[in-house]
This record gives structure tokens, C-alpha cells and sequence, in this order.
């Protein structure tokens, strides 16, 4: 198959495209650097042309209120040129809970993603992940402040990059699902805890300090950014540090 890897040399994408080849399909990487502005929807149409299946792992370059006009944009580029090409499956990465989050302007912009998607005029398919392990430092990062870190107890299910993409290139070559396969890694941990624990395998001298008030989790109700009933990836968080 000619896959269309929209987003193809980020984190996940490069994987995606990887293990795409690997099985033998022709995928290819697209990106700003190679000419595919899905804002501007320049080199869109070139990118999709001929593709099958067309992976869009594009993601907003900020998480505040301007995500939306992000994902609007950039959904109605790639949907009219993938209509035009004739593409048979449309497949994006998005969020476990991204639905039961209203409060965080990037959840809203990624549920938007989907409505565009399920409206759209190409068979589809939508896997949601759980946090991804390769992001802990970043959310600690957002709390640090000295010798401390502050986060809140929010329940997260850490999942590894390369299993996301594995579940991402699966599920790209398979039948459109017209619907949401959700994916977690195989632990939950209340994100303190989680803190904790990294700091400690890392050597990092830092305490956590428990503070229900801190960082973009914080906003979190619940345990709604874990699904114990997803699709479970093998690579547990204590394997992933060492």
C-alpha cells in the first residue's frame, strides 16, 4: 500500500513511516521540511496524491486557545485533497479522555479534530492514546521550581512512544474502523507518584511535592485519562527508565 505520512518525521511519525516499510508498504514522510504546509495547504494535494491510506500526526504548535484554528485548518486541507485522491482510509492520533476534559483548551481542539474527521467524506479510523512516557519530563518541567517539583495525584497510564506508533501502523493498514481504538500502556500511576519514581531511576535529587493545583493535569477530574479496558502495549514504565 502508498501510505501518506502526514506529520511523518516527529516523534511518532518517523516510527509510524518506519514500521510501514519494514512490512513492506511504501510510506512516505511528509512535513514543513519537506515542502507540506497543511496550514497554508501548501504541497497538501502532491502529498496525498496516489495514497491509500493518509496518517495525519500533525500536532498544534501550542496547547492553548489557538490549537483549534490549528486542527480546523489543517483537517480541511487534507480531508479535500484526500477526497480528491480518492483516499480509502483517513487515520489520526488523538487522547484517551480527550472528550472529558473541557477545560483544557488543547482537549477541545483535539476533540474538534475528531468531529471534523467523522463529518468528513473519507472512511476513517481514530486511535487514542494514553500520555506518553517520552513526555514526564516536559510535565515536570511545566512545576519545577528550585530542589522541588509540584504535582497533582492525576491518574496516568504511561504508554511508549513505539508502542503507539506499532498500534498506529496497524491500524492504518487494516479496515477503517468508522470509529476510536483506544491504547494504554500497561501500569496506572497517580502522576505524583510517577514523579517520584523518574526522579529516582534518573538520580535527580528533587522532591515532589503533591499539589492538586499544579500544571496543565491539574484541570483533570478523575481517572479519565486511563482506560484499563484499552488495548494494552507491552512496554511497562520501569523497563521504559532503564
Amino acid at each position: 500500500m502508498k501510505i501518506a505520512v502526514i506529520g511523518g518525521t516527529g516523534l511518532i511519525g518517523s516510527q509510524v513511516v518506519e514500521n510501514l516499510n519494514a512490512a513492506g508498504h511504501r510510506a512516505v514522510p511528509h512535513s514543513l521540511s519537506t515542502g507540506v504546509d497543511v496550514v497554508a495547504g501548501e504541497g497538501v494535494d502532491r502529498a496525498v496524491q496516489g495514497a491509500e491510506v493518509v496518517v495525519n500526526l500533525t500536532n498544534s504548535p501550542t496547547f492553548d486557545d489557538a490549537s483549534p484554528a490549528f486542527f480546523q485548518a489543517s483537517m480541511d486541507n487534507l480531508l479535500a485533497a484526500a477526497r480528491q485522491a480518492g483516499t480509502e482510509h483517513f487515520v489520526i492520533l488523538s487522547i484517551v479522555g480527550v472528550d472529558r476534559v473541557p477545560e483544557l483548551d488543547y482537549y477541545r481542539a483535539k476533540l474538534l479534530q475528531e468531529e471534523l474527521l467523522r463529518r468528513g467524506p473519507v472512511p476513517y479510523s481514530i486511535v487514542r492514546a494514553t500520555q506518553f512516557m517520552e513526555f514526564m519530563e516536559a510535565a515536570m518541567s511545566w512545576t519545577a521550581d528550585g530542589d522541588s517539583v509540584r504535582l497533582p495525584a492525576t491518574p496516568i497510564q504511561p504508554i511508549a512512544a513505539r508502542d503507539v506508533a506499532a498500534a498506529v501502523a496497524d491500524v492504518a493498514v487494516g479496515a477503517p474502523l468508522n470509529g476510536i481504538r483506544n491504547i494504554g500502556g500497561p501500569d496506572v500511576f497517580p502522576l505524583d507518584e510517577l514523579g517520584r519514581l523518574t526522579l529516582s531511576r534518573k538520580g535527580d535529587g528533587r522532591t515532589v511535592v503533591t499539589d492538586p493545583t499544579a500544571g496543565m493535569f491539574a484541570a483533570v477530574k478523575g481517572d479519565v485519562l486511563t482506560d484499563k479496558e484499552a488495548h494494552l502495549a507491552p512496554t511497562r514504565y520501569t523497563d521504559w527508565l532503564a
